[in-house]
């Protein structure tokens, strides 16, 4: 869905998956210091919305997904899996119950799927399974605390559900880019499903323990492959953080292979350009690459940090202080 504020002077449209929506206004480096400011909103609007309502909704999201939902309190934002059998990721929702409905965003073109297999499993229960996206769109914020929500409008942590028709006012902020909000997430050592991730993709590979698991809940798909990594064993491959040498005059490609001297050993995620770390990127490599190996991604010279430990499973946790926080 293409978003109107593209018809803003100086807007260029992203990549795909995200050609909907600017990538950019025409000043990247400071669209970024005014969203980390509160000054700025960020149009993600080709993001997809799926509303379900009925009182065992909690419930039944709880026992098909990885997070631990039946107690969820309203206004709380959170995140959570879908797996397949085999414990690979298929979807990943943003979520947030008002105390009627939990609503989710998710990436472009995944919310049919996603709605197909929820309705196949909704059996006797009183749930109803909506995609919304035609009328709400997805807009980011750094700071939500700062922001009164126009009437119908649903806050998901910093993301804003906001009725389209609302989107050309933009909550009276000046507007910043998607590339902006992938640098930042890139900085926050966040996964993005379809960037980081790909078909045989399993949660403790990017480090998804956690934020969008809960290892202590109920059955659910997958949490067999769950339980064994966590408990016995260490999970294929790991998210890294790339610092890309700054003389290069281009971003390596999403999809892009990463080397370690002659052997391919991962595949590179989002790249970005920040405002202080300047070239940037998430790859996924395999757990056997030295720590401090010297990579190249997409033929650019990179350095790595670590984001999923080599040691990940076995009751090994992910450090928080790996984690970059927006600041």
């Amino acid at each position: 869905m293409r978003s109107p504020l593209l018809d803003t002077p100086g807007a260029v449209a992203a990549d795909a998956p995200d050609d909907g929506v600017a990538g950019h206004y025409g000043d990247l480096f400071a669209e970024q210091r005014a969203f980390l400011a509160g000054e700025a909103m960020v149009d993600r609007s080709n993001r997809e919305v799926v509303r379900i309502s009925g009182p065992d909704r909690l419930s039944w999201l709880n026992s098909l997904s990885s997070q631990k939902l039946d107690d969820l309190q309203p206004g709380r934002a959170t995140e959570t899996l879908l797996l397949d059998a085999q414990g690979r990721v298929e979807h990943h929702l943003v979520l947030v119950d008002d105390g009627e409905a939990v609503w989710a965003h998710v990436e472009p073109g995944t919310s049919a799927g996603l709605v197909a297999f929820l309705d196949k499993m909704r059996f006797m229960l009183r749930v109803e399974v909506a995609d919304v996206t035609d009328a709400y769109a997805v807009v980011s914020v750094a700071d939500p605390a700062r922001l009164t929500p126009p009437a119908g409008a649903v806050v998901a942590g910093g993301d804003v559900l906001l009725p389209r028709d609302l989107l050309p006012d933009h909550l009276g902020l000046r507007l910043a880019g998607l590339w902006a909000h992938e640098a930042l997430r890139i900085e926050a050592h966040r996964p993005r499903l379809g960037f980081e991730t790909d078909h045989k993709t399993i949660p403790h590979e990017v480090g998804w323990i956690g934020t969008a698991l809960h290892l202590n809940k109920g059955c659910y798909k997958g949490q067999e492959t769950v339980a064994r990594v966590h408990n016995l064993g260490h999970p294929p491959r790991r998210l890294v953080f790339l610092h890309l040498d700054g003389s290069a005059d281009r971003l390596p490609r999403r999809g892009a292979p990463v080397t370690a001297g002659k052997d391919e050993v991962g595949f590179v995620g989002g790249s970005a350009r920040h405002h202080e770390l300047g070239p940037i990127a998430l790859a996924l490599v395999k757990r056997t690459v030295p720590v401090d190996a010297p990579l190249e991604a997409d033929g650019v010279a990179a350095a790595q940090e670590v984001v999923v430990p080599p040691d990940a499973g076995r009751n090994v946790q992910i450090d928080p202080a790996l984690r970059r926080r927006i600041r």
